[in-house]
Formats: structure tokens, C-alpha cells, sequence
């Protein structure tokens, strides 16, 4: 394929593969192991929140990114992220939760910073054209890892305890920043933030205020993580409630979900040039809500059938968007319009977690995950309403000049 003969495309997805299969493991290894150590479905919950809560301040992490030399960023944060997760050995029991919650909040503002640094990255070193297949190749190297890592991690957990899988994922990161080290690009200079830091950050907000199509696919997919983390959050519920079995079998379910991401991955391309940005992301809306619905059911199968759907559907839009905004942001803009998209995004899976966690005591998890997948279908319908909204004559004119200026 085109994308792996691209030398920073091949790095930039090496990368990716190496600490994708650490994160992966590890975030599912932060509620299993609050999950033995409480005894708590909310509390195993919770872990889910410091990794998204940072999402809150993404476009002011942006700002900073957009300031920095970009290379230098990604093989830093990966690095500062290795021994964050060190202070993880320290965690024994329940009184030492708030550790694991505090590496998990770190993890999340590293993870900001990364997706703004990264799209930094490959809109300075990758060729327009290659942008929708890369991203979704790296949806299938990095939510793929959903099928090894969580059993993987699972695993390992069951034999040797958090610790291990925690050092693990830091020898992931160790590695990426070296595959990272080798990416070659010519990054353009930031230009002085003479306006101030608020307004230097407001730019970008406003940005992708007036680009309606892309407003709109960040906007579906902001809410289609509402759901997520609605479904993401009953997850130890309907293994537990549901089908019976111990924490640790939380690792089957995202196996099954990573399945579903992989196949969305190697079609995202295809599908992009046949249906378009939103038409992909309005069929993966679709495919989700029917996926967080099936996951209501008590029957092993149908819940693994909507781990499916739900790892092909939830991607796409995020594909979507993020292909918009790569190919159509201006490059001084553009980890600024990353992590402002990033924020609408993903913040909202931080809001879901902490009510799913206060809800799942009182409600049955059956009516909360039928609830999520209706809202599901509205964010479809919301998506599909975007037909013939414009983008404005800057982003047009940027798309042109960037094809002109970056590295193939």
C-alpha cells in the first residue's frame, strides 16, 4: 500500500503499534485492578475518568503544542509517560487508589497532547491523500490492539499482578519515542502569540466554529462518546450482572470490540471516497447505537456481536473528523483545531462516566445501555442533517496550499 511505502506514514504507524498495545492493556488494567482492589463497579469506573477528564483543557494543551517543535513533543511525552507509570508500584490495596486514579489523570493529559501533536505531525509529513487511509490504519493499529492486548493484559494481570502490566506499557512508550525520533519533516516556524495565550488558543475554537461540515462531525462525535462512556462504564455490569462471569473476562469483550475496529480501519479509505466524510460517519453512528444495544442482552453472542458493531462504528466518525480536519485546517492552526475537536470529543465520555458510576447504583444496567443506544440513533440523524453545509474559503485555499508544501 501507498501509506506503508510513505517513510513517516510507516514510522508514525510503528509508533502507534508499539505503544498502542501498552495503552490498550493498560486502560483496561486500571478498572480490573480497582475492580479486585474495592470490590466497586463505580469505583473500577472511575479509572475511565482520569483519562478523559484532561480532555477539558485540550485546547489549551493545543496552544502549547502549536508552540513547540513537534517531533520533540511526541518523543518527550512518550518518555515522561514511561515513568509516570512507575508510581503504580506503589499501589497495594485500596488505600492506595488514588494513585492509580492520579497515573490515570497524567495518561490522559500525555494522551491530549500526543492526538494534538500528532496531527501536527502528519499534516507537515504525510501527503492530503494519504491522510484518510492513514488514519484509518492507525484506528486499526491502535483500537485493534483490542484484540491481543486486553487478553494480553488480562492475562498477565491474573499472573502477576497490575504492576507488571504497568511496567509493561512502560517499556511501550520507551519504544515509541525511539520509532518517533526517526520521523524527517520540515515543521513550518510558529509565529509569536503577540495577541496573548487566550486568544492565540480561542483561534483555533473559533476556526472550527465557521467550518460547519467539520463542526458538525466533531459535534456527532463528541456525542458519540456520551454513549460510549454510558456503554464503556456498564461494562463490568453486564460482565458481572449480565453474563456472570469475573472482571478479568471484561478483556473477551474488547477482544471482540477490537475485531470490529481492525475491519473499520483497513475500509475506512475505501468507504471515505465512496460515501464521503459524513456519509462513513453517519453508517458507523448507525452500526454503534445497534451494538450498545446488543450489549443489553444476557446472551454471550449477541454481546459479542455488539462488541462488534460497537469497535466498526464508534471509530468511524472520529476517522471522519479527524480526516476533515487534517486535510482542510490551515497548518498553523492545526494542534490547536486538534485539540479543540479533541475536547468536544472526548470530554463528554468523562461526564458519562462519572453519572454512569452514580446511576449504575440505582438503575438497572439493561435500561441504561437501551437508553444510550436510542441516543445513539438521534446522533445519526443529527449527522445526516449536515448534507450541503460549506466549508469556508480558508480551509479550501489551505487544503490546496499544504498539498503544494509538505513532505511525501
Amino acid at each position: 500500500m501507498k501509506v506503508l511505502r510513505d517513510r513517516n506514514a510507516g514510522l508514525y504507524l510503528g509508533g502507534v503499534l508499539v505503544s498502542g498495545f501498552g495503552s490498550s492493556a493498560m486502560a483496561l488494567v486500571a478498572g480490573v485492578w480497582a475492580k479486585s482492589l474495592t470490590g466497586s463497579d463505580s469505583v473500577a469506573a472511575l479509572m475511565g475518568l482520569g483519562v478523559f477528564a484532561p480532555t477539558l483543557i485540550g485546547p489549551l494543551l493545543g496552544s502549547v503544542v502549536d508552540r513547540l517543535p513537534v517531533r520533540r513533543v511526541l518523543v518527550g511525552i512518550n518518555l515522561v509517560l514511561a515513568v509516570v507509570l512507575t508510581a503504580t508500584l506503589a499501589v497495594h490495596s485500596s488505600a492506595q487508589i488514588w494513585i492509580l486514579f492520579t497515573v490515570m489523570l497524567v495518561y490522559g493529559v500525555g494522551f491530549v497532547s500526543l492526538d494534538a501533536a500528532e496531527s501536527t505531525a502528519l499534516t507537515a509529513g504525510v501527503a492530503p491523500a494519504l491522510l484518510g487511509d492513514l488514519n484509518g490504519m492507525r484506528l486499526s493499529a491502535a483500537e485493534g490492539m483490542k484484540l491481543l492486548a486486553p487478553l494480553a493484559g488480562a492475562g498477565l494481570f491474573a499472573w502477576a499482578g497490575g504492576h507488571a502490566v504497568a511496567l509493561l506499557d512502560a517499556a511501550t512508550f520507551v519504544l515509541a519515542a525511539g520509532v518517533f525520533a526517526l520521523m524527517r519533516f520540515e515543521q513550518t516556524p510558529a509565529a509569536p502569540a503577540a495577541a496573548g495565550w487566550l486568544r492565540h488558543t480561542a483561534e483555533g475554537a473559533r476556526y472550527l466554529w465557521a467550518h460547519r461540515p467539520l463542526r458538525r462531525l466533531v459535534v456527532s462525535g463528541g456525542l458519540a462518546m456520551l454513549v460510549s462512556g454510558v456503554s464503556g462504564g456498564a461494562i463490568y455490569a453486564v460482565v458481572d450482572h449480565g453474563l456472570g462471569r469475573s472482571p478479568a473476562f471484561v478483556g473477551v469483550l474488547y477482544a471482540a470490540q477490537g475485531v470490529g475496529s481492525i475491519v473499520v480501519g483497513l475500509l475506512a479509505g475505501t468507504v471515505i471516497r465512496r460515501l464521503g466524510n459524513r456519509g462513513f460517519a453517519v453508517l458507523g453512528l448507525v452500526l454503534f447505537a445497534v451494538g450498545v444495544g446488543l450489549r443489553a442482552l444476557t446472551w454471550l453472542p449477541m454481546v459479542l456481536a455488539g462488541g462488534v458493531l460497537v469497535g466498526f462504528g464508534l471509530p468511524a466518525v472520529h476517522i471522519a473528523a479527524l480526516t476533515t480536519l487534517q486535510r482542510e485546517t490551515p497548518a498553523r492552526l492545526i494542534g490547536r483545531v486538534s485539540a479543540t475537536a479533541a475536547t468536544i470529543m472526548f470530554a463528554p465520555t468523562a461526564v458519562a462516566i462519572l453519572g454512569v458510576a452514580g446511576l449504575l447504583a440505582v438503575v438497572d444496567y439493561r435500561f441504561i445501555l437501551l437508553g444510550a443506544a436510542a441516543l445513539g440513533i438521534a446522533v445519526a440523524g443529527y449527522c445526516a442533517a449536515g448534507r450541503g453545509e460549506r466549508a469556508p474559503e480558508e480551509s479550501t485555499r489551505a487544503e490546496t496550499e499544504d498539498a503544494d508544501s509538505r513532505h511525501v
